[in-house]
């Protein structure tokens, strides 16, 4: 798989060990910034990735910031974007299996860098199970296009 990766400047060292675990696990990533330690805003890293996924660049994103939470936040304004916020492995796996998340965010000022490896590799091994859980994901596709998300 090839995973678009993006971070604020609190997360880049956090980024650096993810990316490294990433070519363990034997996935490609395509590292879309930050790329100091300089103060930068999440939002703009957070597009990058979400437009990367969305447009089938990338096959899934991962993105990084204090806690995962603005990332994913703003993430989840791109259409076609299922971004998930997880702080241990069994919400990450589920959110694949019945979200069909593509689009991860850890928090590295919560999270220590094994756990976080533990989350990661969880989500990128687990696949969406469709059946009962497509009718939701089209729900939640209605909802994107009912606000002119399309």
């Amino acid at each position: 798989m090839k995973i678009a990766v993006g971070c604020d400047h609190v997360a880049l060292d956090f980024k650096k060990d993810l990316e490294a675990y990433l070519e363990v696990l034997g996935h490609t990533y395509e590292d879309l910034g930050a790329y100091s330690a300089e103060r930068t805003d999440y939002p703009l890293w957070a597009e990058k990735v979400a437009r990367a996924v969305a447009a089938g660049s990338c096959d899934r994103g991962l993105l990084l910031c204090g806690s995962g939470v603005g990332m994913s936040i703003a993430a989840n304004k791109v259409h076609g974007i299922r971004a998930v916020v997880c702080s241990e492995p069994y919400s990450a796996i589920l959110s694949r299996r019945h979200n069909n998340t593509n689009v991860l965010c850890l928090g590295a000022r919560v999270l220590g860098i094994e756990l976080a490896k533990m989350i990661l590799a969880g989500w990128l091994e687990a696949s969406f199970e469709g059946g009962r859980h497509q009718g939701r994901i089209d729900l939640i596709t209605g909802l994107e296009k009912a606000e002119g998300r399309t």
